[in-house]
């Protein structure tokens, strides 16, 4: 069953509602150094809880391998999220055992409960479809209805977030909601100029994205580690740069076929380089087809910058993924910091494509509202844009 929100808000009054939300945030011990997303989480948390929902919240936090860790404890997300929300939150100690049962028994309307990580359950992530739905069967048991709002997840075919669409009543949340506005916005008839800004380490975590944009966008910005593929297929020396050898002829290619289609591929012509990774003191600029054999580029250089914000100037539309630069550390953070005061000032659709992008403009001190959409999924923005299907999508809209 699909329903808009409305009516499904109409309808949530005593009933216990599972919302899959998005909480994986980076943690240093139990310290949450970026809350993003348990931020972007909060709106349909708390419009179920005053629509008098039994709210019961789930999420996965890292990797572990399908059993408790404390290391990937939501014990400190359960903590934040109540401080967001202004109310307790109730925390299961397990995913769907007796302190998950007795917890959500307790609950009252308006109550809010987050259930341990659901990946300390093999089935959460299991291929075997038998194994994942059996423990959707025992998600499904906790609740009435599902509302699907982790977006940064509806690219995996995993129990919270697919199968257990299957057994209950559900609705798309209202994150998830404005995500899928915005990426068809940036797919379909996107308003012109348009300009697509791709960084990040490796040219093969977007070899689909630029396949698939080479045909909608105007231009593409390339920055981050992957301009060293893009640098060395036209012969240049990169040094000791991050460099995916086996991807040179397909660079060569996307660069032939933009030629063909009449979209400029925009390159750096100067680099910040250091001997080794990490030596700030050894920070220097150099001309892009100029990098000294025993140097790493770690970020676009100051002209770069400049030239990447001239680009952006006129844009109508505008999709950035991946920091130009290694910007955690301030010699290495100028070119990001560029892109992304450039992007505040465009008059049309800014969109930050989640990940290390949206990581970035809360580290180097943006505010967040200076741009049109901040992504809460990396993954999942890029293979949308990539024409690939959601099964976290399809699942709700068949």
């Amino acid at each position: 069953m699909n329903a808009s929100s409305a009516e499904f808000l109409a309808g949530v009054t005593g009933r216990r509602v599972l919302v899959r939300s998005d909480l994986n945030v980076p943690l240093e011990g139990t310290t949450i150094t970026d809350d993003g997303r348990i931020r972007a989480s909060v709106p349909t948390i708390r419009a179920l809880a005053e629509a008098g929902a039994r709210v019961v919240v789930v999420a996965h936090l890292g990797r572990p391998k399908g059993a408790p860790d404390p290391a990937y404890s939501l014990a400190p997300v359960a903590a934040r999220l109540g401080e967001l929300l202004g109310r307790e939150v109730a925390f299961a100690a397990d995913t769907v055992g007796s302190s998950a049962q007795e917890t959500v028994a307790g609950l009252a309307d308006g109550d809010v409960a987050l259930l341990e990580n659901v990946r300390f359950n093999a089935g959460e992530t299991s291929k075997d479809d038998a194994e994942r739905g059996a423990f959707a069967d025992e998600l499904a048991a906790l609740a009435d209805a599902f509302v699907s709002d982790g977006f940064g997840v509806v690219h995996r075919k995993q129990a919270s977030v697919y199968d257990v669409a299957q057994r209950l009543p559900h609705a798309m949340g209202g994150l998830v909601a404005a995500e899928i506005d915005v990426l068809r916005r940036l797919t379909i008839e996107p308003e012109r100029p348009y300009v697509v800004v791709l960084g990040g380490s490796k040219v093969s975590d977007k070899l689909g994205v630029i396949d698939n944009l080479l045909g909608k966008a105007d231009k593409l910005l390339i920055g981050g580690g992957m301009v060293f593929t893009f640098l060395k297929a036209q012969g240049h020396e990169v040094g000791t740069s991050l460099l995916e050898e086996d991807q040179l002829d397909t660079v060569r290619a996307y660069q032939a076929r933009a030629d063909e289609l009449g979209v400029e591929i925009v390159l750096p012509t100067d680099i910040v380089v250091a001997d080794s990774f990490g030596d700030e003191a050894s920070a220097r600029v150099v001309a892009a087809d100029a990098i000294p054999a025993e140097t790493l580029g770690l970020d676009i250089g100051p002209a770069s910058g400049e030239a990447f914000a001239a680009a952006l100037a006129d844009a109508r539309t505008v999709f950035w993924n991946g920091p130009m630069g290694v910007f955690e550390q301030p010699a290495f953070a100028e070119g990001t910091r560029a892109v992304a005061a450039a992007l505040t000032k465009v008059p049309g659709l800014s969109v930050v494509g989640g990940g290390d992008s949206a990581a970035a403009v809360r580290a180097l001190g943006f505010d967040e509202s200076s741009f049109g959409h901040i992504s809460t999924g990396g993954g999942a923005s890029l293979e949308y844009l990539e024409g690939k299907e959601l099964p976290g999508i399809t699942v709700l809209e068949g």
